[in-house]
């Protein structure tokens, strides 16, 4: 489809999981038609005094297409409340979904390769790290970025003997996370944890 390419859109499991950007221009509605979509998940929050969140939740509710709000902040280290928020969202949607942010770049190659680690385990780490790729995915992380693709390294060192899931639910900190990040001299990754006034690094 001719908008697959300014709205960044990929499928991460063909005709079951996609990825895209936000769908601008107004042209939402044939852009789900085209791909048979049935959920979205909005990786942008709850936005209601923005025209694109109204934009996107009236197209979605006239379409019969589920639309869920998650909340992922680039440059914050998430909480283990929004990590497990994803992953409900990804088991309660219908197929097809769509997972999207502004760009389809960061957030959402975040979003995509915790799809993969939860739907297929320990051995889509290698599939879950193409989900940052540059090209096609557009993914040119800034300094404050980098963590996201860092993330499935830390995960990959806690979840060899048990589920993603299990581990993200009961032993996942966003404190041990930074304390891993900062250890290998990644401080500058991140830009604090999200939800925790005074988290900066400082860098």
């Amino acid at each position: 489809m001719i908008l697959d390419v300014p709205y960044n859109f990929h499928w991460i499991e063909p005709g079951e999981v996609a990825r895209s950007a936000q769908a601008y221009a107004g042209f939402l509605g044939p852009f789900l038609r085209a791909h048979g979509v049935q959920a979205l998940v909005n990786l942008r929050g709850s936005n209601p005094g923005h025209f694109w969140w109204r934009y996107e939740t009236r197209v979605c509710r006239r379409a019969g297409v589920v639309h869920v709000d998650a909340k992922l902040n680039s440059r914050q280290l998430p909480t283990r409340a929004m990590i497990v928020a994803l992953l409900d969202a990804y088991d309660a949607s219908p197929r097809p979904l769509l997972i999207k942010c502004s760009g389809g770049q960061d957030r959402t190659s975040f979003a995509a390769g915790l799809y993969l680690l939860h739907r297929h385990g320990p051995r889509a780490f290698a599939l879950a790290e193409r989900q940052f790729a540059p090209w096609p995915y557009l993914h040119w992380p800034k300094r404050r970025q980098r963590w996201l693709k860092l993330f499935f390294y830390f995960a990959r060192e806690r979840t060899s003997a048990t589920s993603s899931r299990d581990w993200i639910e009961k032993h996942y900190s966003a404190h041990e996370f930074r304390s891993w990040l900062e250890a290998r001299g990644e401080g500058q990754s991140f830009h604090g944890l999200y939800g925790v006034p005074g988290s900066d690094t400082g860098g």
